[in-house]
């Protein structure tokens, strides 16, 4: 009589081998056993973790099938900022890009190049070789947690093969939903009566919202890693780390070449022009990496992109088609801005409806009229744009667009400054469109991040005269909110808590919440960072914000002019009482000397026992300044191991004092 098997032990062996089964599917197309088999091992060992809950192994395979019902997702912070890319679509600036480049570190320069694939950027966190967390890129500094998600996706092991792994790492990569799986899921929706997807972009973005990971499993994502992350430097290229990362299980395409030179990345661009068509997946471009890290880091980051990649978009595609209508939308700035409704038409993927205009002037370029047959272009932007018009077919009663000379919504006469190509509606706190794209930029997820409220309630909140401004959000109570349309309860509550929540969100938020015209994220986080609190921004001149980097004298004077209304003043005086933060965080490094007062340094390199944000610090607290390039005036260039050769040449011309990091750190003693 056979003995029965320890089930911890069964559990274990049958983990470990539906594991290597499925890598050899997945990574090298290889099937060692029959699909039948296959699925029987996996109802076996689905079986036993029914019955043996408490000894399912975190990377189980039956994880892949799904079944996790989340109703929110958490927000994750990301070690590492996950930065966007600049684009260009030219050979031009994709040469400019490279001069950059050889301008900063030296004409030693090698590129890796990657296909950009149209899909969802993703953050995959292992802890000891075991995937801990998945989540999306969000806005850069923080995404939604949805690890339960993106478990279900083949292509993402849940333990690192191999070894030589760190304890803790992060692979980014992108999720993408194949031609044929869309097409299917397209067929599915359309005997169910469903609305069809637009494309396998939006098809994949809406998958990973979903909040039954068994939807999520059923479509059959997959993933293709591009970047590797750690806290220590295990390797000298990036070109190193995808193939260290792809030894370790993780799917990463093959596509991917060195290049010696800015001809290769050409040769590379011009030879998958028409090659991307033949894979699998969607493409639109290129990425171009400098391989060399230490080269990254010499060349560092924009507050957007890095300064060592870049993106080549390929040319986007056209179709003709007919123009029906302009109509007129009124924005949270008072800008009016024109969209053209078209005839549908296939476009990239997706089917086309409306089209940017831009503004008056773009009509008037255009010489556009009803009823005329038009080119749309897909390219960078989001909403399609109109770049022609096929004059052949033009109606022979057609009339030129008379741009409206009042806001279509209140009837106000529209004003144009000079030197702007935008008509503006000047009733900014009485035209209801204003009203609400400004409430709905304050409750966004970069600026307060109010959750419960979107477009619909905000425009159930001002139909009611319950909300006109900002700060009446903070006046709600639930008894008002319960009887708003289709407002349950639960819903009132979570809105409640969310407002309360958002009065932890840091200074520089409410200040991009508060939509003073110009002043972005980027801008909001400068000001928070050299105006420390409210008062410093409310007293200062035109030259203290115009001495600040990146605030220009046109953003200098729309913050001056907003605080310059009393209704804003009072808003931002009630914001404050609610209890929102108008002061910042951000603590200047202790001054420790004066040992460097009146010395201005550039750090260079990378170093040994300390960071260059270490760095950084240290020569602030000592009274220096750092500054970003080399010139006569220079006191000290820091120079590290790998420095840009550039830049030491530049100082040795220049007869700027060289120190080594040991000859740095002995002068603060």
């Amino acid at each position: 009589m056979a003995t029965a098997k320890d089930p911890a032990l069964e559990i274990q062996e049958l983990t470990q081998q539906i594991n290597h089964l499925n890598y050899q599917y997945y990574q090298n197309s290889v099937s060692e056993v029959s699909d039948y088999d296959f699925d029987q091992l996996l109802k076996r060992l689905e079986a036993l973790e029914a019955q043996y809950p408490e000894l399912r192994l975190p990377h189980s395979p039956t994880q892949r099938v799904g079944g996790t019902v989340t109703k929110n997702f958490d927000t994750v912070y990301h070690k590492w900022p996950m930065l966007s890319l600049s684009n260009t679509y030219s050979e031009e600036e994709l040469r400019e890009f490279d001069k950059r480049v050889r301008k900063v570190v030296g004409d030693e320069v090698e590129y890796v190049c990657e296909q950009k694939f149209d899909g969802v950027a993703i953050s995959l966190t292992y802890e000891n070789g075991k995937f801990v967390q998945g989540a999306t890129r969000g806005d850069g500094t923080r995404g939604d947690n949805i690890t339960a998600n993106v478990r279900t996706i083949h292509d993402v092991p849940l333990q690192a093969h191999g070894e030589g792994f760190p304890e803790l790492f992060e692979v980014r990569g992108e999720v993408f939903m194949p031609f044929q799986v869309f097409e299917q899921l397209n067929v599915e929706r359309e005997e169910a009566g469903e609305q069809l997807l637009a494309n396998p972009r939006n098809a994949t973005s809406g998958t990973l919202k979903q909040q039954d990971s068994a939807v999520v499993a059923s479509r059959k994502l997959g993933c293709f890693s591009y970047s590797f992350h750690t806290d220590k430097t295990l390797f000298d290229t990036h070109s190193e780390s995808l193939q260290a990362i792809q030894k370790w299980g993780f799917k990463v395409s093959e596509t991917w070449r060195k290049c010696g030179s800015i001809d290769d990345v050409m040769a590379y661009i011009n030879e998958w022009e028409t090659r991307r068509h033949e894979l699998p997946i969607a493409t639109d471009g290129v990425v171009v990496k400098v391989n060399s890290y230490a080269l990254q880091e010499e060349l560092g980051f924009t507050s957007k992109s890095p300064r060592w990649a870049i993106a080549y978009k390929y040319a986007a595609e056209n179709s003709a088609t007919k123009l029906i209508d302009i109509q007129y939308q009124v924005g949270r700035t008072g800008a009016v801005t024109p969209v053209a409704l078209l005839e549908p038409v296939a476009l990239a993927g997706t089917t086309v409806k409306r089209a940017s205009v831009h503004n008056a002037n773009e009509i008037q370029r255009l010489d556009l009229r009803l009823g005329d047959t038009v080119f749309v272009e897909k390219g960078g932007e989001i909403i399609p744009k109109i770049t022609g018009v096929d004059l052949d077919k033009r109606p022979a009663d057609s009339q030129p667009i008379l741009y409206p000379t009042h806001c279509p919504a209140c009837e106000t006469e529209l004003v144009r400054s000079e030197g702007e190509a935008n008509f503006y509606c000047p009733n900014d706190k009485g035209c209801p469109p204003q009203i609400k794209a400004k409430l709905e930029h304050f409750i966004s997820r970069k600026a307060m991040n109010i959750d419960g409220l979107g477009p619909e309630t905000i425009e159930q909140l001002y139909a009611t005269g319950l909300v006109t401004n900002a700060a009446d959000l903070y006046d709600l109570t639930f008894e008002q909110l319960v009887q708003l349309e289709r407002m349950g309860e639960k819903s009132a509550n979570n809105i409640l808590k969310s407002l309360e929540k958002s009065k932890e969100a840091p200074y520089d938020r409410v200040l991009f919440a508060l939509g003073i015209r110009f002043v972005g994220s980027t801008v909001a986080k400068k000001l928070a960072q050299d105006l420390p609190d409210l008062e410093a921004l409310r007293g200062a001149t035109f030259e203290e914000l115009v001495a600040i980097n990146e605030i220009g004298e046109r953003i200098a004077r729309s913050i001056l002019a907003y605080f310059q209304d009393p209704d804003h003043v009072q808003l931002v005086e009630r914001l404050k009482a609610a209890g929102l933060n108008f002061k910042s965080e951000n603590k200047a490094p202790e001054i420790q000397s004066n040992k460097l007062e009146g010395q201005t340094f550039v750090i260079s390199g990378v170093f040994e026992s300390v960071s260059r944000d270490e760095l950084q610090q240290l020569i602030v607290s000592h009274g220096g300044k750092v500054v970003s390039s080399i010139s006569k005036k220079l006191s000290y260039l820091v120079a590290g191991d790998k420095m840009g050769p550039s830049k030491l040449e530049k100082a040795e011309t220049l007869g700027i004092k060289i120190l080594s990091e040991a000859e740095f750190l002995s002068m603060i003693g």
